[in-house]
């Protein structure tokens, strides 16, 4: 008996080991799906090679959380090969073979019935999120991929001058969005911070505003001075960010 009930705490705690780990690289900005993959990947040592396995090994704290699983899976499966060894063993010399079979059986069906239960997964979960966040400090996301910076995308940081053509309006009259840059946020002079602004936030000189968007516009906006000549180059970035749009929306079949 003893060796069935091994196998089935190194399964159970197997099980809860990939959840925590896979709870641990959503936290990283993977999403959940990849999270679930690349952890039991790592914890059977399989070795996908995917777009998201190249993502984790760039990444130190994904790395981290993958080396030990590694370490953690190799000595898992060990003791799991063992204790299903001297299981079978157990049932063909034990007394009561039936019963041992029964109780391997039973246990690895409520163990699969754990797995794939979506009430227990969302409160493991919860529990689990809830426990990283209060006993670890596990917030490193790849904000770069996630925001697509490695592609043509780009966040910068512009100090609002005199005589900028964004200097005085508020976001709402500057239309920014229309040519596809979004204000993250704008840092005052006395270091007060304003994330997400809303609307009719004006923006003033010396404010320093976090801009994201198309890496050239970004670069491009912050030089245009007020009149007409900066006003031009606002309605021409507004026509090319229609034409781009247009093609994307085109292409994702939207």
């Amino acid at each position: 008996m003893v060796p069935i009930v091994s196998l089935l705490l190194i399964v159970g705690t197997a099980l809860i080991v990939t959840r925590v780990a896979a709870v641990a690289l959503e936290h990283t900005g993977l999403s959940r799906d990849a999270a679930r993959f690349q952890a039991r990947s790592a914890f059977t040592g399989v070795g996908f090679t995917t777009a998201e396995a190249e993502h984790v090994v760039g990444h130190p704290v994904r790395r981290r959380i993958v080396m030990w699983l590694m370490l953690v899976g190799n000595v898992g499966i060990v003791s799991a090969m063992a204790a299903f060894l001297l299981s079978a063993i157990d049932l063909r010399t034990g007394h009561g073979a039936r019963l041992l079979l029964a109780v391997l059986v039973g246990g690895l069906a409520f163990l699969w019935w754990i797995g794939s239960s979506r009430w227990i997964d969302r409160q493991m979960c919860r529990t689990i999120r809830w426990a990283l966040g209060h006993w670890t400090r596990l917030d490193a996301r790849d904000y770069a991929r996630l925001l697509h910076l490695q592609d043509e995308y780009a966040v910068a940081r512009v100090r609002v001058h005199e005589g900028d053509w964004i200097a005085g309006k508020t976001l709402g009259d500057t239309h920014l969005a229309d040519e596809g840059l979004l204000v993250l946020g704008i840092e005052c002079p006395g270091g007060h911070f304003v994330g997400a602004p809303p609307a009719n936030v004006e923006v003033r000189e010396n404010d320093e505003i976090l801009v994201y968007g198309l890496a050239e516009p970004v670069s491009e906006f912050h030089l245009r001075r007020v009149g007409a000549h900066g006003d031009h180059a606002h309605n021409e970035a507004v026509g090319e960010r229609r034409e781009r749009l247009s093609a994307e929306r085109h292409l994702a079949g939207r």
